[in-house]
């Protein structure tokens, strides 16, 4: 690719951007939300027209009409979000659209044949041809997709952020399977705001920034990355601030649910930071989501300051508890309404007079925490779904503000959102627990569920472990490492439940 630049209206989004990427390499493509990932993404694969520039495939001029005629061309990409039609089964899903067809009649046997040949690659028997697709793990059904760019001819395959939902396991097992397919000569360019993992997989990295490349390099250190990145030195990643831990304001002893968790306990103060480590499907987000009065609850006690006993989430708002859930998309926002209506929902009292909400009044509400948490945004009646990821996780997590909990539950705070966004949010809770007045004042309590190791480590106060619906004893975030807290999470070195002293 060379010069290659597009706009929409009048923001640029590229910039004269330059991409080479050479058979039998892992090209990664890293930068924040906005910086044109994404965008250069589409003009490879057909789905964008440049406005200048050109493209080769080979040494042969490139320039698809749609997707349809990159994926012809030999370019493959394999969405964030996957495309698979999943009441189909996998061999229906990798023939989709290109079917082997005689006299308008699809011929099943080659069909199987065509799914089975492309399925081989990734010595994974588990994953049956007929099986229905939306009965396969995340993990198999992104394997499905790869299987299908394979299966025609790809050359140039595409991954953009292809382990945001995968667990650890499955992303080192994605790992190995890229690794067979950068020995077998194909190109593959991947995008992810895991630095770690890219620094893991790829030969070569290229940072965008404001549409525009502004490294590039086979070997870059961490903070090199994340420097040119946000365009300035970003010191403290995980920042931490002098905490005072409190009283104890949530209390939960042998905790089981529905199906998971199972006999969890937890006691979290005031002015910590507390999480929760653990595999997919491990029972971490249905322990939160008992706590919250989201799932039911079979037997055990949750005590929050002096009520006890299950209840319903209207109830544990109205208590302090606030709740930000992994799916912010579904559950966490409102997308279509604005940023003051997100920002004000659970919360319109002092809004207007005798029950109405003042349009002024709610706009200067949700000012003050645009200023507070620095959402970047046009205004408080711009609408969410507008916003990039990590502004939009700053509306969510504003909204607990507004509501002026004590308790703040956070499933996957950062999912999805590059680095500077997660550094804001970093500061954002290292000051909640340490009781920034601009941000209420008294310090937070704050219970977190990460899949990002680091993460949990950088933030955190102490740390416990959920494996197959058991949780571990809370330790010291700084007696963890990685390594330990993988080993827990599998089960292969799972330390000693306690009960309430947790």
């Amino acid at each position: 690719m060379r010069q290659i630049a597009k706009r929409f209206g009048a923001t640029k989004a590229l910039d004269g951007v330059d991409l080479q990427v050479w058979p039998g390499e892992v090209l990664a493509l890293v930068g924040e939300n906005g910086a044109g990932k994404s965008t250069l993404m589409k003009v490879i694969s057909g789905a964008h027209h440049s406005d200048q520039g050109q493209m080769w495939i080979n040494g042969q001029p490139y320039l698809p009409s749609n997707p349809l005629e990159a994926r012809q061309a030999g370019v493959a990409m394999i969405y964030q979000e996957l495309s698979l039609a999943p009441h189909l089964t996998v061999e229906e899903n990798i023939a989709l659209g290109l079917e082997p067809a005689r006299f308008g009649f699809i011929q099943q046997r080659e069909v199987r044949s065509l799914a089975l040949k492309s399925l081989q690659l990734f010595n994974h028997p588990d994953i049956d041809p007929g099986k229905i697709t939306g009965h396969l793990s995340v993990a198999a059904q992104q394997l499905v997709e790869i299987a299908r760019a394979l299966a025609y001819g790809c050359k140039i395959l595409v991954l953009d952020e292809p382990t945001s939902c995968l667990t650890h396991r499955d992303t080192q097992m994605l790992f190995e399977q890229i690794k067979r397919l950068r020995a077998q000569g194909l190109a593959i360019i991947y995008i992810s705001h895991f630095l770690e993992e890219v620094k893991q997989i790829a030969d070569r990295i290229i940072v965008l920034r404001d549409g525009k490349t502004v490294g590039e390099g086979a070997s870059m250190p961490l903070t090199e990355i994340i420097t040119l990145m946000v365009g300035r030195e970003v010191k403290d990643l995980y920042p931490r601030s002098p905490r005072k831990t409190g009283e104890v304001v949530l209390q939960v002893d042998h905790l089981t649910g529905q199906s998971k968790p199972q006999d969890a306990s937890l006691t979290l103060r005031r002015g910590e930071v507390v999480g929760i480590a653990g595999l997919m499907g491990a029972g971490r987000t249905e322990f939160v989501r008992c706590l919250f009065g989201l799932d039911n609850v079979r037997r055990g006690q949750i005590a929050i300051g002096r009520y006890s006993g299950t209840a319903s989430p209207a109830a544990r708002w109205r208590q302090g508890v606030g709740f930000l859930s992994e799916d912010r998309k579904q559950e966490g926002l409102a997308p279509s309404l604005s940023i003051a209506d997100n920002v004000t929902l659970s919360f319109l009292d002092n809004l207007g007079p005798w029950g109405l909400i003042s349009p002024r009044r709610q706009a200067q509400a949700a000012n003050r925490w645009i200023q507070a948490l620095g959402i970047r945004c046009q205004s408080p009646e711009q609408k969410v779904i507008n916003l990039s990821g990590g502004n939009q996780q700053k509306v969510a997590l504003s909204r607990l503000l507004h509501h002026q909990v004590d308790i703040l539950i956070l499933d996957e705070p950062t999912r999805g959102i590059d680095v500077a966004a997660k550094a804001s949010i970093y500061q954002l809770i290292d000051q909640l627990a340490s009781g920034v007045a601009e941000h209420g004042g008294s310090p937070k309590a704050i219970l977190i569920i990460s899949s990002y190791l680091p993460e949990l480590l950088g933030i955190c106060d102490r740390i416990g472990v959920m494996c197959r619906g058991q949780l571990s004893e809370f330790r010291d975030a700084s007696q963890w490492d990685e390594h330990s807290l993988m080993l827990a999470a599998t089960g292969q070195d799972l330390p000693q439940k306690s009960g309430a002293e947790n």
